[in-house]
């Protein structure tokens, strides 16, 4: 079992100073987190806030985008957004070549 030490850290966004705790090096143990927290705890408050009201983080809810798909053209909508380098299908001609790999 590894000896932990109060460690005073710095957050990536406001630079303040903050302490990673004992108490708090042993949760991130446990729960098998590999690194230490970057922000201080008002900045992981806020960003988490800021995060929350974005609209693809209300639950339940995608944001889709607009495509055309590569194999019969006809115009659908896709939960990511589509960079141009890959082909983006329709449900239909998805599901149709997922049926014939399988």
């Amino acid at each position: 079992m590894p000896l932990y030490q109060n460690k005073s850290l710095i957050c990536k966004d406001c630079g303040s100073p903050f302490d990673f705790s004992v108490r708090d090096q042993m949760f991130y143990a446990e729960k098998g987190f590999e690194n230490e927290p970057q922000r201080c705890r008002q900045c992981r408050t806020a960003r988490k806030e800021q995060r929350a009201g974005a609209p693809s983080a209300v639950p339940g809810v995608r944001e889709l985008f607009d495509a055309v798909c590569a194999q019969c053209g006809e115009s659908t909508s896709v939960p990511f957004r589509p960079r141009g380098d890959r082909p983006v299908y329709c449900r239909s001609c998805f599901a149709a070549m997922n049926a014939v790999r399988a």
